[in-house]
């Protein structure tokens, strides 16, 4: 029996933030899906921990949401609807693992790179998911500063194109993203740095990093 529930994100979501990544690459033509273990997740206001498999360790700040009904080939028009609230989500990524790798599970999914909350504001009361102030800060140096207006993919695109085919279940995480700014244009995390990822309406998370014991 299968008890624990999928993180699915998405990777290139905004185009600035592809751009930051290299300026040849092209905007995705569909949604760019790759998942996080649960053993990821992590406190609002817990410690991300810097492990000795790291190196180059990278903040990302998104807007998640969850299922709340279990659905399949739903459509754009009803994608909301299977909506149960929204999160904060920080996808603390180990940039080295992915390049070494070629992709990007093993270097987001060390334990705790997947802070998320600090609670589940529910969809009632965001009035408009799409258009949201999203921003990081790394020892008060804002970092990133954007808006979910700026997804390339919007969230009924992201529901209608993974259930087409896929069950989504209650209690699944999406995270929609990360806008431009991240660590690997502007400056890495090291320990002892605090990482503050908010979203207007939904939350703030404050996580510090730290050394593993």
């Amino acid at each position: 029996p299968r008890t624990r529930k999928n993180i699915v994100c998405l990777g290139l979501n905004y185009a600035e933030h592809v751009k930051e990544g290299g300026s040849d690459r092209d905007l995705p033509p569909h949604p760019v899906f790759f998942t996080k273990p649960t053993t990821t997740i992590t406190g609002p206001y817990d410690p991300v921990v810097y492990n000795r498999a790291v190196e180059r360790l990278d903040y990302e700040v998104e807007l998640a949401f969850v299922i709340g009904k279990k659905g399949k080939y739903i459509s754009k028009e009803d994608a909301y609807k299977y909506i149960a609230g929204y999160m904060v989500f920080q996808d603390i990524s180990a940039r080295k693992l992915q390049q070494q790798h070629l992709q990007w599970f093993r270097g987001k999914s060390q334990d705790t790179f997947a802070p998320m909350g600090p609670y589940l504001v529910t969809s009632d009361e965001v009035e408009n998911p799409g258009n949201l102030h999203i921003w990081c800060k790394v020892n008060g140096e804002m970092r990133q500063d954007a808006s979910t207006s700026d997804l390339i993919f919007d969230i009924p695109t992201i529901i209608s194109t993974l259930s087409d085919g896929i069950t989504l279940e209650v209690g699944d995480v999406f995270a929609t993203g990360t806008p431009s700014g991240v660590g690997a244009s502007k400056g890495l995390l090291k320990v002892g740095d605090i990482i503050e990822s908010g979203i207007d309406g939904v939350g703030t998370l404050k996580n510090k990093v730290i050394s593993e014991k």
